[in-house]
């Protein structure tokens, strides 16, 4: 997902439609998670990058999205740019002692 969401609406107050934002981002997560696993890859993991447009975007845990879109709602921001990207994820195995 490479968006860039609008904070305004016609129809909507800010809040709801941040609100709607954060769902929709929690919606898409959930999708590719469920994709199935190609072999030998243990989970899918996520880079992801946000910022004010695409330029300067920074990278940041998927864990903090939603903390990154509050900021710009309370920042009064017109919009922001946010990109997930899937890929495949292995675990460390650690040594059985």
């Amino acid at each position: 997902m490479k968006k860039t969401f609008k904070l305004s609406h016609p129809k909507l107050a800010v809040a709801r439609h941040v609100d709607a934002i954060k769902h929709e981002v929690k919606k898409y997560i959930r999708r590719e998670r469920n994709k199935a696993l190609p072999e030998d890859v243990d989970y899918w993991d996520f880079d992801c990058r946000i910022g004010a447009d695409e330029a300067c975007s920074e990278a940041v845990q998927i864990s903090e999205i939603n903390k990154f879109i509050t900021e710009a709602e309370s920042n009064e921001a017109e919009s922001f740019y946010l990109e997930i990207i899937a890929k495949p994820g292995y675990r460390n195995s650690t040594p059985a002692e």
